[in-house]
Order: structure tokens, then sequence, then C-alpha cells
């Protein structure tokens, strides 16, 4: 059986991985510490939890008296590298949540600290998990479109999902990367994943132009705000017992707000972005908004035998069909259509699926999809998102080598 501690007791650190362990999988996992830097935070979860698991006040505490096989790193993005070097430093393995890390300075680090201390970490990509996505990976690694030559991928966020992400930490570029490393990460994983290739150079573009100071008006937060009446954006789940024990009770001892104004004049990340990414033989063109009337992406691959196309919404007026769709066109004039009944699971089920890799101790060999990812995935990832925000700031393609020279 194996040992675990959690840090980051936010909703991803409590309602998926610490439940998971101290109920579905308690047969093989053991949670054994909980820590957070806001301790009413971690006091609350622990509670949740029973109050059998140890939270601690600091996180070298917990590694020292805890003794965890495995670290889960649950944080805000801009502290997973600092949390995986002192993990690795103590002896232990990590899950990361992704984004591994915000820039190029922190993924290199972690590559470093990895080979230095024998560890691994692996990054928590479900959508790999996602049926759909399993399924794309099987047809193009069966061939159906030959020889991959160009992805086409849209990727559209809400105004409920889209415009949370300008609330909280990840609305400040240096917390999350913005959306192109903290969202966009699982979209370039997944392309590095059914492409099988390496990316080596980035264009992009990327502007703010719903959010922000784009708003007719604004306030600190929405809690006591004097436009509460009249905006679209009010935050309303302040009202959820868990949300409310979890952030609302626990501001005083950090100051942190889930319920900032989506309309503030200090958010510095994009909401409307494009890129092209050239890959050792294939092309992606990527773009992502986060201000839809409906939620969803549309993905084409373009190969030298074919082409698949595929999608799924999950709200608005497209999420009312209950099957995706995944289309092959071969060049005698066919067509295959392959109707996937929608999974309403988190994540389009891929949280489950992928705990149940992570937990359950399943071996590479049975990975035949190879969908467990670990640094090097991370990094690659990541690093997609951190070429784009550099691009975008000195308005010229950058080469992921200028970044990570021969690391990778």
């Amino acid at each position: 059986m194996r040992t675990y501690c959690i840090a980051g007791t936010g909703v991803r650190g409590f309602l998926m991985y610490a439940k998971a362990i101290t109920e579905r999988y308690r047969d093989e996992a053991r949670l054994t510490g909980l820590f957070d830097i806001n301790p009413l935070r971690a006091g609350y979860v622990g509670q949740g939890l029973g109050g059998e698991i140890p939270v601690y006040a600091s996180f070298d505490e917990m590694l020292h008296s805890a003794e965890p096989d495995v670290v889960i790193i649950t944080t805000v993005d801009c502290f997973h590298s600092f949390y995986i070097r002192r993990a690795f430093e103590k002896g232990c393995d990590v899950i990361c949540e992704k984004p591994l890390a915000v820039n190029e300075v922190q993924l290199l680090d972690i590559l470093r600290a990895e080979r230095e201390y024998g560890r691994k970490v692996e990054v928590t990509f479900n959508c790999r998990f996602m049926p759909i996505f399993a399924r794309l990976k099987e047809l193009l690694l069966g061939g159906a479109v030959g020889e991959i030559q160009s992805v086409n991928l849209e990727w559209m966020l809400d105004t409920s999902h889209g415009a949370d992400y300008f609330r909280r930490w990840h609305r400040r570029l240096k917390n999350s990367g913005g959306l192109l490393v903290h969202k966009a990460t699982h979209h370039f994983d997944i392309v590095n994943w059914l492409v099988g290739q390496t990316p080596e150079k980035v264009g992009a573009h990327g502007a703010l132009r719903f959010y922000g100071k784009n708003g007719a008006f604004r306030g600190e937060r929405c809690l006591n705000c004097g436009h509460r009446e009249k905006c679209a954006f009010v935050y309303r789940d302040g009202e959820t017992e868990y949300i409310k024990r979890m952030f609302f009770d626990a501001e005083s001892a950090d100051g942190y707000y889930r319920d900032r104004c989506v309309f503030s004049e200090e958010i510095d990340i994009y909401d409307n972005m494009s890129l092209t990414v050239k890959y050792e033989s294939a092309i992606l063109t990527y773009s992502l908004s986060a201000y839809n009337p409906y939620e969803g992406w549309r993905m084409a691959v373009n190969g030298t035998g074919g082409r698949l196309e595929a999608a799924s919404y999950t709200s608005g007026i497209p999420a009312d069909e209950p099957y995706n769709h995944v289309a092959v066109y071969n060049h005698r004039g066919e067509r295959l259509v392959y109707d996937m009944k929608k999974i309403y699971e988190t994540h389009g089920g891929g949280d489950e699926r992928m705990l149940r890799m992570l937990l359950r101790g399943g071996s590479k060999d049975k990975d035949a999809l190879r969908q467990r990812a670990g640094s090097r995935e991370g990094v690659l990832s990541a690093v997609i998102g951190v070429a784009a925000n550099k691009s975008i700031a000195e308005n010229r393609f950058v080469a992921v080598k200028e970044l990570l020279g021969e690391e990778i």
C-alpha cells in the first residue's frame, strides 16, 4: 500500500484526490497528511474527511512526519516547481496537477531535480483518459489518416466556465501563465500525444477583449458589489456550503477572495488566443476563447491517407446531442462515422479513469495507449504555452530549444 500526502487543499485537492484515496481507493492507498498555506481551509478539508487525516502547518513538517511515498501537488501553478523539488529532496515521488510549471526556468528546474534525486513526477492529464480522446488515439495509431501532417484545434469556453478564470488567482500571468499555460496545457498535450512528435517552434497572438478593462463597470468583488443587480457575472456559488467554508470563511487567513470582479483592471491574461506550432513534420493551428455562448471543442487531423474530424460540446445548444461524433474520410471517397455516447462523469469520464491508473498502480505494460504522462510530457505541453506568451510579448516566433536547450 502506498502512502500519499496532499499539498493544496482547494476543490481539486479535496474532492478529486483526498476523497478518492479515503473512499474509493482506500484498499490500495492511504492518505497520511494535508497541507495548505491557508490553515482554515486545510482544517475544513480535514474535518470533511472525518478528522482522521493529520493537517500540517508546514510542507516540510508534513514530509518529515507523514513519511509519504508520493506527494500530490494541487497548489497555485507558480509554486509547483518549489514543492516538487522539496518532495524529491525528501525521497518522494510526485503526482502534479497540470500545468507542470508556468515558465521555462521552473520547467528546467523540475527536469534537473528529477535527475538529481532519482525520483519521478507524473502529470495529471485527464484529457488523455477521456474515452473520446482514447478512441482518437486508437484510430490514429491504426493508420486512419496515414502519416499526420496537420492538426486544427478550436477550443471554446463559455461565459460560466471561462469567466471563472478571471475571478480567481489564474487572472494574473505570474500565477498561472494565463490560459495558454494553465488551460491550454491540456490541449497541447493531447495534440503532442496524438501526433507523437516534438514541438519545435511557436508563433502566437493574444488579447484581452471581453473581460478585464473591457467591462462597462467593475468592483473589487461580487459579495458586496453595488453592481450585483445588473451584472451577468455575479458569482453565486459562495452560497454553496463547501465553497463558503473553503474560501469565504477562510479569507481572514490569507486575504484571498474567490469572487473577484471579472472586469478588474489588474487582469493581465488573455481571453482570446491563437497560435501555430511547428512539429518535426506536422503543424498545429490552435485557438482558444473564453466568452462563448457554448462550450466544447472541434478538431481535424489531416494526413497522407485521409482526414479525421471530431467534436464534443459540454454546454449550450450543441451539448443537447447525446452522442459525440468522429468521422474519418479517405481518398476513396468513403466516410466512416463513429458515434460515441456522451459520458457525463467529471471531465468526460477522464478523472476516474486517470485515478484508477494512478492509484491502482497500473504498470506501464498495461498502459497500451501511453496515457500516463511524466516530466517530459508535462514539459512539452507547458512549454508551448510558455513560448506562446513570449511570442505574443515579443511579436516573433519562439523556438522550443531557445527555452529548454538540449534538456528535451
